[in-house]
């Protein structure tokens, strides 16, 4: 592995709803950072790094005050990033 590209990435997301960045290390150990305002979110989010063994830092801010945009929006972000990793 040694050889091995190192498959990481950040992605910056922002909408009129939510401001979002995401940092992804996809040969990570599973340390995981994740501010999101929703504790079941960030409890989710880490628990997917943890046992995926990524490394993955997530801040994520509502400008609306809807959890469903926030959640929607976060979910797209780390997906971009895991892509782009």
């Amino acid at each position: 592995m040694k050889n091995m590209k190192p498959r990481k990435s950040s992605v910056n997301r922002s909408t009129k709803e939510t401001t979002v960045s995401v940092s992804v290390n996809l040969d990570g150990t599973g340390k995981t950072t994740v501010q999101t305002g929703i504790s079941f979110l960030d409890h989710l989010i880490t628990a997917f790094g943890k046992h995926g063994m990524m490394d993955l830092k997530v801040n994520a801010k509502s400008n609306d005050k809807i959890e469903h945009h926030l959640i929607e929006d976060t979910a797209i972000t780390i997906g971009l990033a895991i892509d782009k990793a």
